[in-house]
């Protein structure tokens, strides 16, 4: 089904505006098998998906702990939730792996631990997706309602942990979906890097999906020149909670030891608090100002930094990627030159330019493009590569 008229932009800024704090009770931890394959479930129990609280959506939900790996190629055990409609469809239907914005590092703040209770940030988003009828899988990511601190915008875990969500979700007797789905990746924002990642790895890590495209916006590609472009702005705590989220993917980067009283009390805060609140306690800081010596300058910490860098390899399946011009966040030439590297690979890679808004309006108002696209791709359609 392809949307042309507008969905109520209102309703989905006051879903955006709900706190993702949430009354849940963190996820039930889950320790991955010695057996089975990345995208196996661990265990499942009904759940519920609602974008405001108590809105019916006609779909049943389940939430799941599967199978993944983790940057480093250990596996682990990630959380996540299998949306299906309800919609009396007896025949295949698309999946959507979708992969969430920054919710902050908390297990409180997994979308699993809100989904059921209408206080997850993109779930007027991820309705527009089960209103055309599709299933859709929405991973917690690494860390994030697991076990251990989230390992927040490390590329490689993330882009992995979209893809098995995806196998999962096609593991799922429940769900009734098999392994031949048709299957879109979708994010933006911390979520366009984790779908981006996917993008990229599906061919070597998981080509037996059969993935028709992936929507990706506002990409911190490069977390090097987001880290210097966020650096003392209205952003800056997102470089606290990047760096939190390294170290913990990598312990021997010893964050602890670069930081001062300060910054120690700040990224302690951070791995239990959700974006609302460390986004703000964050803000307008300099990398200066909470640390003894910027861990950025030393080459163990560039060296992880760089194994996150998106554009290496060229996307199997086509790609529509997205940027506002006015991104405060995630810079339009850091968008820029993703696709700029993509093509140059040779990726079938559709790129559009928001004009009007900034990083946080661009995937509200460019939801139902993105879905439009996708949307074609599974109807077989041609696609219309602007490299």
């Amino acid at each position: 089904m392809r949307f042309r008229t507008p969905a109520a932009v209102a309703a989905i800024v006051a879903a955006l505006a709900v706190s993702v704090a949430s009354p849940a009770t963190p996820a039930t931890a889950a320790t991955a098998a010695e057996s089975g394959r990345a995208g196996d479930i661990v265990d499942v129990s009904p759940s519920a998906f609602h974008p405001l609280p108590g809105q019916p959506t006609g779909t049943k939900a389940w939430k799941i702990h599967y199978r993944s790996t983790t940057a480093d190629g250990v596996p682990n055990t990630v959380s996540g939730t299998v949306i299906v409609p309800q919609d009396g469809r007896t025949g295949p239907r698309p999946l959507v792996t979708y992969a969430v914005g920054t919710v902050g590092m908390g297990d409180s703040c997994a979308p699993s631990n809100n989904l059921p209770y209408g206080t997850a940030m993109e779930a007027n988003l991820i309705q527009q997706l089960t209103l055309r009828g599709w299933a859709v899988v929405v991973t917690d990511y690494e860390g994030l309602g697991t076990p251990g601190v989230h390992t927040y915008t490390v590329g490689p875990s993330a882009g992995r942990a979209v893809l098995d969500a995806a196998r999962a979700a096609t593991r799922l007797p429940e769900a009734g979906l098999p392994a031949d789905t048709p299957v879109g990746i979708m994010g933006y924002s911390q979520g366009g890097q984790a779908g981006s990642w996917a993008a990229e790895l599906q061919g070597s890590y998981a080509p037996e999906l059969k993935v028709k495209g992936t929507a990706t916006g506002g990409v911190p590609a490069d977390l090097m020149e987001v880290a210097d472009f966020n650096n003392g702005s209205y952003g800056s705590g997102l470089i606290f909670m990047a760096a939190a989220g390294q170290d913990a993917a990598f312990p021997e980067l010893r964050l602890d030891s670069y930081l001062n009283p300060a910054g120690k009390a700040l990224v302690a805060g951070m791995k239990d608090g959700c974006v609302a609140i460390d986004a703000i306690a964050g803000s307008f800081k300099r990398i200066s100002d909470l640390t003894t010596r910027n861990p950025l300058e030393q080459p163990d910490w560039q060296a992880r930094l760089d194994q996150s860098r998106l554009g290496r390899t060229a996307p199997a399946a086509p790609v529509y990627q997205y940027h506002a011009l006015g991104d405060e966040l995630i810079p339009y030439a850091v968008g820029r030159q993703l696709r700029s590297e993509w093509c140059a690979k040779g990726a079938d890679v559709e790129w559009q330019t928001i004009w009007v808004g900034e990083h946080v309006s661009g995937v509200i108002t460019h939801s139902l493009a993105a879905g439009n696209w996708l949307a074609d791709r599974f109807a077989g359609r041609p696609t219309h590569a602007n490299c």
